[in-house]
């Protein structure tokens, strides 16, 4: 019976950290629907279970008490991934955009849809003067002003890649590090490390929270 009701547990927790958004700092949206399946099935399997041992007692080895206590550490503490720091760890190499938004105004493009683009076309001055309509986080750089960024994932956190945008930040105003920022502006060249780059000029910096679907494809 112990064991059932521990499956029925992490069923419901699995399900809860889709319905709730939980899901949504670790894994891509495309994959949801197939976790909670999973935790459906960790329900149903738990129900079964519980049927065929009704009325059976069992002893609680410490396997069981261990995953109980997982479980309630999974219930009453929320992920709170840093990440900056995970983009410091992490090499900058885009994976392939799920489909070609080059093609969009300058003002709907998403950050990372900037850098693909940027990255694809070497010359700055192609893309000076065009609005800019982002909102990532600040990523703090040991050498170096800090930059606008978002993770772009595969699958999941654990395939993260970082992608990151030059700011000319305001006199006065000091990015926080893992801080979210919407930011308009336009696209200007500037010089950095000796190289001439395109780098986001803001005209308004607003603090946002973090968006509910931090991680782009």
């Amino acid at each position: 019976m112990t064991r059932a009701a521990l499956l029925i547990a992490w069923g419901w927790i699995v399900l809860w950290s889709v319905i709730s958004g939980r899901l949504d700092l670790l894994l891509r949206g495309v994959f949801h629907g197939l976790v909670g399946v999973a935790g459906a099935a960790l329900i149903l399997a738990g129900v079964v279970l519980l049927i065929r041992r009704r009325g059976r007692r069992e002893r609680l080895p410490w396997p069981l008490l261990s995953s109980s206590a997982i479980a309630l550490v999974v219930l009453l503490v929320p992920p709170n991934p840093s990440f900056s720091d995970l983009a410091d760890s992490r090499p900058q190499g885009l994976p392939e955009p799920p489909e070609l938004a080059f093609v969009l105004p300058p003002e709907q493009r998403t950050l990372t849809e900037w850098v693909r683009l940027l990255r694809s076309q070497q010359d700055p001055d192609l893309v000076d003067g065009n609005p800019v309509n982002i909102s990532g986080f600040v990523w703090t750089q040991k050498n170096g002003p800090a930059l606008i960024a978002r993770l772009t994932v595969r699958c999941c956190l654990a395939d993260a890649t970082p992608a990151g945008l030059a700011v000319d930040w305001p006199d006065g105003f000091e990015p926080t590090t893992n801080q979210w920022l919407a930011i308009q502006g336009e696209m200007a060249v500037a010089m950095r490390n000796e190289l001439r780059v395109a780098v986001v000029m803001p005209k308004t910096i607003t603090p946002i929270s973090r968006p509910k679907r931090p991680l782009e494809p």
